[in-house]
């Protein structure tokens, strides 16, 4: 892809913004921010990001502003969980230096033509936790380029796009391993990259399930037990 066509995709894959915000659904419409600068047809980018000045937490995706409520109690929980025992065990196997664990906020800027430039990058994200094993990604901004695992806790707010928008982007930006934790059904779903640069269908773990171990592929030796994670 060539870097001046990553906008012209993006306009084309995006039928959304080809309509005025009155006449969207509102499924698709009830967390897309309606920024007092929008003109009709416009693609916001990292450098408009960092424009805006009030206390909004918002994401962008494709182009497309995104606003989130601060998590409730078992979200922050559940992430809170994965940063102590991912982060303990990368201080155990002195993987620290190389790899390095983050949790929301924290910018992830996911350029998929390779632009560097804020005005040409679309796609600004908050995982709620993501692992960063290339140290020449990290700056003072945040992480530019795809973290090597990203785990995103379910809300009501965000299903439909950890699923759909965020499952697309995270695979064609390399990240190498995807976490959909599903706090209601105490399930996690793992997806792998592929060597095609696709992800694999995903394997699903349940607590029910009679194994309740996770193997963290991207911390080798690292298994999460699910029902520490789910423990009230």
């Amino acid at each position: 892809m060539k870097p001046t066509d990553e906008k012209q995709q993006i306009e084309e894959k995006a039928p959304l913004q080809g309509k005025p915000y009155s006449e969207r659904e509102e499924e698709e419409t009830s967390n897309i921010v309606q920024e007092p600068a929008m003109a009709y047809g416009n693609i916001f980018t990292y450098a408009d990001y960092l424009s805006w000045t009030d206390d909004k937490m918002r994401e962008i995706i494709n182009g497309i502003v995104y606003a989130f409520a601060a998590p409730f109690r078992k979200h922050a929980k559940l992430t809170t969980f994965f940063t102590v025992i991912m982060g303990s065990f990368i201080r155990r196997r002195k993987t620290k230096g190389k790899c390095e664990i983050f949790h929301a906020p924290f910018d992830v800027r996911l350029s998929l033509s390779g632009e560097t430039d804020d005005n040409k990058i679309y796609n600004v994200v908050q995982p709620d936790i993501c692992v960063v094993c290339d140290p020449s990604k990290l700056d003072d901004r945040g992480c530019l380029g795809a973290p090597d695992l990203i785990v995103e806790v379910q809300s009501p707010s965000t299903a439909k796009r950890d699923l759909d928008e965020k499952f697309h982007l995270y695979e064609r930006a390399g990240v190498r391993e995807y976490w959909v934790v599903f706090p209601q059904e105490q399930a996690v779903t793992v997806f792998l990259l592929q060597p095609d640069g696709k992800y694999n269908k995903g394997a699903t773990y349940e607590i029910c399930n009679e194994d309740k171990k996770i193997p963290v592929n991207t911390l080798k030796g690292l298994v999460i037990d699910m029902v520490e994670l789910f423990e009230e």
